[in-house]
């Protein structure tokens, strides 16, 4: 049996403090068992304050997970705040794995060891991987989920890529045992009888823009030609011509693609124009995919969490746990009210189980999942959720 356990602070000065009060929410003493693993959330002045590193040294099992612009738990939801989510178990078994560097071309390679490593000397597939990366300009999370399923076997992956609250990101660090990186990821296995659920929501489908265009041509990320034509002419198409020449209205385009494999629609957003007015995507997308571009406000936002939250519901009723990411995208879109997402699931979920939810740089999470096969996803502008 899996129990799960969620604790915070808002003590961000004094090391001691902050580690007494996730202690004594834990009551590691009466709650732990045999195999442990943690799952942390932070502002990042939390690492430069050194506490979240004196609290992992603190905690005895591996600790993994990201800074985060906001984040939550029961009884406790802020931006300058701690979180942590413990999973304990006397028969499910938790393996983790730092990777190195995934620069320089080395981010496939990097993660299929880093999942090597932690796999190491098991003879059964995980049942789930959790995944945490750090925030990397010019890599793309689609890149850590493809090595991820290929070196699996398709096992589910869930999880997230650091963001932080800063202008340009600067602090979007991935956390392992205390210590912060800019350029790595890492990984938990969970091995064991579990039967993970994955529910999630992206755009409201009122909200479309026009038609749908085919990529005649793009390279990963970097979008190009659409319907054989400059992807610019795709925009002046919509009326959005304006809209592209501003960031922060670009990236307040969400866009649905269609990988044309029978799979599920997934989100992504536009980040800007390239000086040969190119869109670079906050992911991969193919050629002979066709996208199909929407508008979004707070009340959307609110509108498809909602939905994502009553489809899970029934789930609860024999779980230990909820993990959720949200993308950043949408605590922006909620303006000058950023909690109202992370109410919603509070109020959905309540004191049925422990629950961490968290802001994200992008989020891993299968669309589908078919005889143990998952078709793994990276999503933007994304609520996901992992029910266990």
């Amino acid at each position: 049996m899996l129990k799960t356990l969620t604790a915070y602070t808002t003590e961000v000065d004094d090391e001691q403090i902050a580690i007494d009060e996730i202690k004594e929410q834990l009551d590691l003493e009466r709650n732990l068992r045999a195999n442990s693993v943690g799952i942390i959330a932070c502002h990042y002045e939390f690492v430069l304050s050194g506490v979240a590193k004196a609290l992992c040294e603190a905690l005895p099992f591996d600790v993994v997970g990201t800074i985060s612009a906001a984040q939550s738990v029961p009884g406790n939801t802020d931006i300058m705040n701690l979180t942590l989510m413990v999973l304990t178990s006397d028969e499910t078994e938790f393996s983790t794995a730092l990777t190195e560097s995934l620069t320089d071309g080395a981010a496939e390679q990097s993660v299929t060891d880093g999942y090597k490593k932690a796999a190491n000397g098991k003879s059964e597939k995980p049942a789930l991987i959790f995944a945490f990366g750090a925030f990397i300009p010019g890599n793309f999370g689609d890149q850590y989920e493809d090595a991820l399923s290929k070196v699996s076997g398709d096992v589910p992956v869930f999880g997230t890529l650091a963001v932080d609250d800063t202008p340009d990101f600067s602090h979007s660090y991935m956390l392992y045992n205390g210590e912060e990186y800019r350029d790595k990821f890492a990984v938990i296995l969970v091995y064991g009888d579990i039967k993970p659920k994955f529910f999630y929501a992206n755009v409201d489908l009122d909200k479309i823009l026009g038609s749908s265009g085919v990529v005649t041509k793009s390279a990963g990320s970097v979008l190009m030609e659409v319907n054989d034509r400059p992807v610019i002419e795709y925009f002046e198409s919509l009326g959005l011509v304006n809209a592209t020449e501003h960031q922060y209205a670009m990236s307040s385009l969400p866009f649905l693609v269609d990988y044309k494999d029978g799979t599920p629609l997934v989100s992504k957003l536009f980040i800007m124009l390239t000086p040969e007015k190119y869109a670079v995507c906050g992911g991969v997308v193919p050629e002979g995919s066709s996208i199909t571009l929407a508008t979004e406000n707070a009340d959307d936002i609110l509108s498809t969490t909602g939905v994502s939250l009553d489809e899970l519901d029934s789930a609860l009723a024999n779980a230990s746990g909820v993990l959720v990411y949200a993308c950043i995208s949408r605590l922006l879109t909620l303006g000058a009210k950023p909690f109202l997402e992370m109410n919603l699931v509070e109020g959905k979920i309540k004191e049925r189980v422990p629950f961490l939810t968290v802001y994200s740089g992008g989020e891993f999470c299968p669309t589908q999942v078919v005889e143990s096969k998952a078709a793994n996803r990276f999503h933007n502008n994304a609520f996901i959720a992992c029910v266990f």
